[in-house]
């Protein structure tokens, strides 16, 4: 006799977050080794739109806690007003980042309800 197929559980949320956090944990890495150069401008860019969306999910989540680290973070690396940073402290914040981005891509839930429907 033959089991019926088991499907599997379709869990209630997404994790929409998840995305751009890696992928601007990427471009952090990848950014220090352009921090001198006229490149970094780039990753200013990348790096600030990323977290400003990783932040949008974070309020559709209701994860607004994540705020306290993701607005820093869109600030720092905002490319309109640089804030001008050097040396280790720059440095180091250039790789801990990538740590808080990926983190709250992981952590940042939103109902499935709530998330656009696939087509």
């Amino acid at each position: 006799m033959a089991k019926a197929a088991v499907k599997p559980a379709v869990p209630n949320f997404t994790r929409p977050a998840l995305a751009p956090g890696i992928l601007a944990a990427i471009v952090l890495f990848v950014g220090v080794a352009l921090i001198d150069s006229s490149w970094f401008i780039v990753v200013r860019f990348v790096v600030a739109i990323l977290a400003v969306i990783v932040a949008w999910f974070a309020i559709a989540g209701r994860r607004w806690w994540w705020l306290v680290v993701l607005v820093p973070i869109v600030v720092l690396w905002n490319p309109v007003f640089p804030l001008g940073l050097t040396g280790t402290g720059w440095m180091s914040a250039q790789l801990i980042a990538p740590i808080f981005l990926v983190a709250a891509g992981i952590m940042i839930t939103v109902p499935r309800s709530e998330a656009p429907e696939r087509r």
